[in-house]
């Protein structure tokens, strides 16, 4: 497993922007860039969802259709962190996202499918 920790989180109004930062202990430094990576978030009251994930190189990705066309997902394996930036944000985006790395190369969306959670971040939407 690795430590992620995030970042960037905030309250913004509607259709603003936050960038989430998702950065990964030095201790994985030989294998960070082996791993594809993914933001979920949890609302009160409500499942934690998949938002979007990211393969082990940045070359593919896939989002949840509620945040499509408004946030991308990328990852910086230098410096072993992931982004997610997130634009046009809604009061329905509300949540504590969480970021979570995959348990292999490729791309996923199931919570089972990822083995490491960052604590999470708080992002609060007003309208």
């Amino acid at each position: 497993q690795v430590q992620l920790v995030e970042s960037g989180g905030g309250s913004v109004q509607a259709r603003g922007s936050l960038r989430l930062s998702c950065a990964a202990s030095a201790r994985t430094i030989n294998s960070y860039n082996l791993y594809g990576m993914g933001w979920f978030r949890q609302a009160p009251g409500k499942e934690r969802e998949f938002v979007a994930s990211i393969n082990w190189n940045g070359d593919s990705t896939y989002y949840a259709d509620p945040v499509k066309g408004r946030f991308t997902i990328s990852k910086d394996n230098a410096k072993k962190t992931a982004y997610l930036q997130m634009n046009g944000l809604r009061p329905e985006d509300t949540a504590v996202y969480y970021c979570a790395r995959s348990v292999g190369s490729t791309i996923y969306s199931q919570t089972g499918d990822f083995d490491s959670w960052g604590q999470g971040t708080q992002v609060t939407v007003s309208s």
